[in-house]
Parts: C-alpha cells; structure tokens; sequence
C-alpha cells in the first residue's frame, strides 16, 4: 500500500500554510480614474521580490503597488488616461509611447495587474495595431494585449536581488518558508517505493510510464500531468 506522499501531507497540514499575517497587502492596480495618491510608506513584504509602495487617496482610501526605482515617500502618483510618463504613474497602453519600459501590465482592463510584476524586471512596449497593443515581456515572449489594459511607467525597484548568494541552506530555508514553498525539494526517483511512485529501483529512473491523467487519485498524481503528447520529439520530417 506504501503510504501518502509528501504533497498528500502537506495538503493536509495546517502547519504548511502561509504565515499570511505578515503580508502587509496584496500588490493590485487600484480601480480608478483620473485620480492622484501619494506614497505614505515604503513596505518591505516577505511574500513579494520588490518593495512596495503604501499610497494613500485624497478622500482617504489606501492601497499597496509595486514600488518603482526612483519612488520615494512623498511622491504623487498619478492614475488615468492623460498622465505624464513619470515612473510610477499608472495609465493605458494605448496612451504610453512605443519603447517605453512598462510593469505590472494587465492581461484584461482592470484585473489590477499580471505581467513583469517582480523586482527589477520591466516590459516594453512594441508597437501599436489598432486595439492591440504588442508588449515584449521580460522572457523575451510577446504578447499582445488589449489597449485599454493599464501599466506602470519604469522598471520595478529591487534589481540586483539575485545577484547576491545565499551562503547557506538555512537562508534558502526561510526564503522558501516565507512563500510557503518545501525545502529542499527531492525527485521522486531519489526515494524509497513507499514514498513516492518513481522510488525504488537499481537506478534512480521512472520506471514506467511518466505520465498520468488528469484526474489521477492524489499519491498517484506526479509526473507529467495530461501531457499533449509523449515521447521523443522527431522534428520536421525533411523531404
């Protein structure tokens, strides 16, 4: 019968989530327009790659964005369709300039943002067709967008994050406890048959199938999940 692998524990297992207390709030595009904020705070969040930025309304509403590189305490924040391209301001993609550098892009007008999102990273906008807007995002990957979606003008703060090493295990440990990730993470081939379906063997190999259905049992659900297709890619075939 072997028993339940580590994902069934930890699915299982309040001691795995998130210590959500912690976070001071979520990194979201504000639903507004027209409208002006200013910067009360810089946040550090263990959740989040950058800092974020604590911004305040005139009639008293706050939020959190994702801090710019150059924003300081004090800043105005300026959202709406007629804006000045100041890092840190908020406006459409139809109103921003070819080859600007962009982040936290929307997917869909008003889903508060979900592309270059983490620090140091930015998109940029290519060209202009129509109601489409062509945005590079920071794999390189384009991506083409409605152009009422909104974006912040300048690169997300906290460049140079990975630059750094970790030294040591346990650094690596509480980064990944932070965002409720497991560490050190182990391949299934690496473990015992009681453990997990690819454990076991002379050779640390799957033996077997890799791949299972989509609605696999939970312990028996690892591998390549309803995959397209398996097997070795041939390529084109020449003529």
């Amino acid at each position: 019968m072997g028993k339940r692998i580590r994902a069934q524990r930890r699915g299982s297992s309040p001691k795995n989530r998130v210590n959500s207390h912690r976070f001071p709030g979520a990194n979201r595009l504000p639903r507004v327009d027209d409208d002006v904020a200013e910067v009360t705070d810089m946040i550090h969040s263990p959740v989040h790659t950058g800092p974020l930025a604590a911004i305040k309304f005139d009639d008293g509403t706050t939020g959190h964005v994702a801090a710019t590189e150059g924003m300081a305490v004090g800043q105005k924040i300026a959202f709406g369709n007629n804006v000045s391209l100041r890092p840190g301001n908020v406006t459409i993609l139809s109103q921003i300039p070819e080859g600007t550098p962009i982040s936290n892009v929307e997917a869909r007008p008003g889903d508060g943002g979900k592309f270059a999102r983490s620090g140091g990273n930015n998109a940029m906008l290519e060209t202009r067709m129509g109601d489409i807007v062509r945005v590079r995002l920071p794999s390189g990957s384009l991506k083409d967008l409605p152009s009422h979606c909104r974006a912040t003008i300048g690169v997300l703060a906290g460049h140079g994050r990975t630059e750094k090493p970790l030294m040591k295990a346990g650094a690596a440990h509480y980064r990944a406890k932070a965002r409720g990730k497991l560490y050190p993470s182990v391949s299934g081939v690496a473990m015992n048959p009681v453990d997990h379906p690819h454990g076991g063997g002379n050779h640390q190999a799957v033996h077997g199938p890799n791949s299972v259905s989509r609605n696999a049992p939970p312990g028996q659900k690892v591998g390549h999940i309803a995959p397209s297709r398996t097997g070795r890619g041939r390529g084109k075939r020449k003529e």
